[in-house]
């Protein structure tokens, strides 16, 4: 089945997880879902896979942590601390299944943003060379361009606006 990532901007981060166990892809403003900007991605966790990405485009060696995110939710504070707490946490918990939401550091953002356009099939190229993407086929369609497009345009749009990029994801 896979993890689904959704990269989106918000102005801070009480707009950022507004309704946090809805998508940001499907806005409903009936049931207070706001319309976001979004980027809809398969597997490409903040961490690993667009962390290379990162590491690419500011031409920087990879390394965990490179994104600089933030968990916002489920809250930090209300995690389980011990063995015991996490046994104890009921089915459906987000702790457990998610979804969850994390905010990407501005360094992160800018990172992409400053890519120029004339760099993005390279990027992309760099990109889909990973271990991480290693089991696709090739890239006949293109797709790990318009991605990479996708993502450094929205990190350009945030930018602009004075926001930051934030992560939604659910199991």
């Amino acid at each position: 089945m896979g993890v689904f990532y959704e990269y989106y901007r918000a102005a801070d981060r009480a707009a950022a997880t507004v309704r946090p166990e809805h998508s940001r892809e499907s806005a409903d403003a009936s049931r207070g879902v706001p319309e976001f900007d979004v980027v809809v991605t398969k597997g490409i966790d903040s961490e690993v896979v667009l962390g290379q990405l990162i590491a690419f485009a500011g031409h920087v060696d990879y390394r965990l942590g490179l994104a600089e995110t933030v968990v916002l939710y489920p809250p930090p504070e209300g995690a389980p601390r011990s063995d015991e707490e996490w046994d104890a946490l009921p089915e459906g918990s987000p702790y457990l299944e998610g979804p969850g939401i994390m905010e990407l550091s501005a360094k992160a953002r800018d990172m992409l943003a400053d890519v120029d356009d004339a760099r993005l099939p390279t990027l992309a190229e760099q990109w889909a060379a990973i271990e991480e993407f290693s089991h696709f086929t090739d890239d006949d369609d293109g797709y790990m361009l318009s991605l990479t497009r996708d993502l450094v345009g929205l990190a350009r749009r945030a930018r602009e606006n004075d926001q930051l990029l934030y992560c939604w994801f659910c199991l």
